[in-house]
């Protein structure tokens, strides 16, 4: 199983370099729209971006169940194996 601290990095990298937001900022309990004011464009791009650098499917469908940061930690973090 991947490590969750691991997934968060380069979560918050993929976040940072989409858009702008300093990696610190991007934490578990973090929501993407709310606290993060991330659109539903970037979003798609994060996912995707995700996809490409955790070797993971993340559903259409799924997206709008990751709500928070650790909802998407959590995602791939058991996608993975």
């Amino acid at each position: 199983m991947a490590d969750k601290n691991e997934i968060l990095a380069g979560l918050a990298e993929i976040v940072n370099e989409e858009t702008g937001l300093e990696t610190e900022e991007v934490q578990l309990e973090k929501s993407f729209t709310e606290d993060l004011d991330i659109d539903s464009i970037s979003m798609m791009t994060i996912v995707v971006n995700a996809e490409e650098k955790f070797d993971v499917k993340i559903p259409d469908e799924e997206v709008k169940n990751l709500s928070t940061v650790g909802d998407a930690v959590t995602f791939i973090a058991d996608a993975k194996g």
